[in-house]
């Protein structure tokens, strides 16, 4: 019959530490304060994130009337109205004629000709949000290039 002296283990091996050590605690914080960073930037401000979504749909408009334009070979304008926005020159209920948000709006009062030439002139709109005050976002074009989206000056 094997007897053993105190503080050793069955069998002669070391007994196994209980608990945690201090580099494993060391990753488990590093690995909570990266995937809390990350919420954080997924969690953007609402009214910020519909402004930008709302100026990105627009870009895709307007290219989309640029384009058709250019292969009917008919002007299209487009301008803002009351709750919304108007491209003449394309068949009816061809685009859309309204924001997805209604606190968005078109900041003066710009009418854009989208063609039929290739190269057409410098355009621009600036949108705003009653959403989120103080920001504004341009959607330009120098005439050749497509339409992007930067933040507008503060005016």
């Amino acid at each position: 019959m094997p007897t053993s002296a105190a503080g050793s283990s069955r069998f002669g091996l070391p007994r196994a530490p209980r608990g945690f050590t201090l580099l494993e605690l060391l990753v488990v914080v590093a690995i909570i304060a990266i995937a809390s960073a990350g919420v954080s930037f997924a969690l953007r401000d609402s009214g910020a994130t519909q402004l930008e979504r709302e100026a990105q749909r627009l870009a895709a408009l307007l290219e989309s009337a640029r384009a058709q334009s250019r292969s009917s070979g008919v002007p299209v304008r487009w301008y803002p109205v009351q709750g919304g926005f108007r491209f003449e020159g394309v068949p009816p209920n061809t685009l859309p004629d309204h924001w997805l948000a209604e606190t968005t709006q078109v900041a003066g009062s710009p009418m854009l000709l989208l063609g039929p030439e290739p190269i057409i002139g410098k355009e621009e709109v600036v949108l705003v949000s009653s959403a989120a005050p103080g920001r504004s976002l341009r959607i330009a074009t120098d005439g050749l290039r497509p339409f992007a989206i930067t933040p507008a000056e503060p005016q």
